[in-house]
């Protein structure tokens, strides 16, 4: 995990998962997360993030998750939508531009750290275009049995090349390299 913190600038799909392949459960609930997981869990992950690309039903449900503790300083956050809602966030930007463009000005704002993409299908987006360089999957201990999958159907084959794995108690973190 030594290179973790390293500022390489890389684009990293970031994932929490369940064993059976769910990153979020029915009606995209996500507090089981928080059973396992806080910001404090991976310092070092979070040290070498400089800027996060989400896609706007992962805001949504980030929004509707506020009253938690789900605090993580990712940098600066940019959510790539085609209806930016009527009241601004200040803490975010909208983007409306294409994906390329919006990976673009994220990793920019990055300031030489990664960049880390979440939400699936801005994710999945980004994998089936070649500008994903790492998936980190943090794999909990349960079985949701339902909710929204790790990758949408119809994603295709990309092969990965494994590079680490790390037990953090219960949580099993998983790094892999995106093959060009």
């Amino acid at each position: 995990m030594s290179d973790v913190g390293t500022v390489t600038g890389k684009v990293v799909v970031n994932r929490v998962m369940s064993l059976d392949g769910f990153i979020a459960g029915p009606g995209d609930a996500m507090d089981w997360i928080f059973e396992y997981m806080t910001a404090d869990t991976v310092p070092e992950v979070m040290a070498a993030t400089g800027a996060m690309l989400i896609g706007r039903g992962t805001y949504e449900v980030g929004k509707r998750m506020a009253d938690q503790d789900t605090s993580y300083d990712g940098g600066a956050q940019f959510v790539l939508t085609h209806n930016p809602p009527a009241e601004p966030d200040p803490d975010v930007t909208f983007l409306t531009c294409g994906l390329e463009q919006a990976v673009a000005t994220a990793r920019s704002a990055a300031g030489g750290k990664n960049l880390e993409i979440l939400g699936a299908d801005v994710a999945a987006q980004c994998l089936q275009r070649g500008l994903v360089d790492e998936i980190l999957v943090y794999v909990l201990p349960l079985l949701l049995g339902d909710g929204v999958r790790f990758s949408p159907p119809g994603l295709g084959r990309i092969d990965l090349e494994p590079f680490s794995n790390t037990q953090l108690g219960a949580v099993t973190m998983l790094r892999f390299r995106v093959r060009k």
